[in-house]
């Protein structure tokens, strides 16, 4: 089994609320927000954008996200290094992260459960 192509992106940012009305414009809609200056927006059906605010000392880093259906079947050919294999996440998935040719890591999401 292999991925099934972008699932979300991950935004860090400096100003949550700068971020969000950034998207709005550009057709997003806000899924939800949560207490702690993080959401998601949507919009149509690709990708969802998750944007987490984070501390002014720390740069803002951005993450593509690849979906996986199942992450039990999953089997990544041999080019594909895995850096860290499917763990639960605290907000109800399973990631693992692979590492591309360049360098660059890059998140797999899989339903919790499989």
């Amino acid at each position: 089994m292999t991925t099934e192509g972008i699932e979300a992106v991950f935004l860090e940012t400096h100003n949550w609320g700068k971020s969000a009305r950034f998207f709005q414009a550009l057709g997003f809609e806000l899924d939800f927000s949560t207490d702690h200056h993080s959401g998601l927006l949507r919009n149509g059906d690709g990708a969802y954008v998750f944007i987490a605010e984070v501390p002014e000392d720390r740069k803002p880093e951005m993450q593509v996200v690849l979906k996986v259906p199942d992450a039990e079947a999953f089997r990544p050919g041999p080019d594909v290094e895995v850096v860290t294999p499917f763990e639960d996440t605290h907000f109800g998935t399973r990631q693992s992260t692979v590492r591309d040719p360049d360098g660059r890591l890059w998140n797999l999401q899989a339903p919790a459960g499989n």
